[in-house]
């Protein structure tokens, strides 16, 4: 069994609310069993459900796992710098985005681009609005991979997966009160959907507890045909914003 078919497997059953597995004791002595269909595991003495994220983690102890010069993927291979996150480590609230640009992977930050930009107007400019007393420092903001894809590419799916361990232990050590998918890779990544930001804009998720918005990526926004998504994401950041901080 791969990790991910693992992981995949361990999440089916937590959602399920199974909060423990059985493993079998006495063995090599002989008793009998009945026949019993494939994947079902009789109860036994009961483990704890191993967790995916190793237990007192922090984001230092993450970053540092990644290393100065991560090879687990592809992405390596064109890559400058890795993009890990910033902001307030503390923050309630963690934007996520799908990968860095050129701008990002030549600086070692997360959305200092064009797309940057925006998405530091739109979370200034609605926090003022809403009478709201935060700015871009106050949130934390990170990519679902940390190394920038060729000619800004969507990450492949198995890029998500290995980079994606580290997305989920920076917001298990985060533990915000929200989580701000930007963008679908973001929402596939949290969400584990096929479907598409549309449909899952402007409603309440859930990532494990925490409560997830999905929203546009700022730079799906900055295309100049997409004004009714500029207005549709400012109300997706107002609910957010209102949600964590009033």
């Amino acid at each position: 069994m791969t990790v991910a078919q693992l992981r995949e497997r361990l999440n089916f059953y937590r959602d399920l609310g199974v909060d423990e597995i059985y493993r079998r004791e006495n063995v090599g002595q002989a008793i009998s069993l009945p026949v019993i269909p494939e994947g079902v595991i009789l109860p036994a003495a009961p483990a704890a459900l191993p967790s995916l994220a190793p237990e007192g983690d922090t984001l230092l102890k993450i970053r540092q796992d990644i290393g100065d010069d991560c090879r687990r993927c592809r992405l390596c291979e064109g890559r400058a710098k890795i993009v890990f996150g910033s902001g307030n480590e503390q923050s309630r609230l963690v934007f996520v985005g799908e990968g860095p640009g050129a701008d990002e992977d030549a600086s070692g930050l997360p959305f200092v681009g064009r797309a940057g930009q925006l998405l530091t107007q739109m979370i200034e400019n609605t926090a003022t609005k809403e009478g709201i007393p935060i700015r871009r420092p106050d949130v934390y903001i990170c990519n679902v991979v940390k190394c920038r894809p060729p000619e800004n590419r969507a990450p492949q799916p198995d890029e998500m997966e290995i980079c994606g361990q580290f997305l989920f232990r920076q917001l298990m050590a985060i533990r915000p009160k929200a989580i701000c998918a930007m963008g679908s890779t973001a929402a596939k990544a949290v969400l584990g959907t096929k479907d598409g930001v549309t449909k899952l804009r402007g409603k309440w998720h859930k990532w494990r507890d925490i409560p997830v918005m999905v929203t546009y990526h700022p730079s799906y926004l900055l295309r100049p045909y997409n004004q009714d998504a500029k207005r549709e994401a400012w109300e997706d950041l107002k609910k957010v914003l209102h949600f964590v901080y009033d």
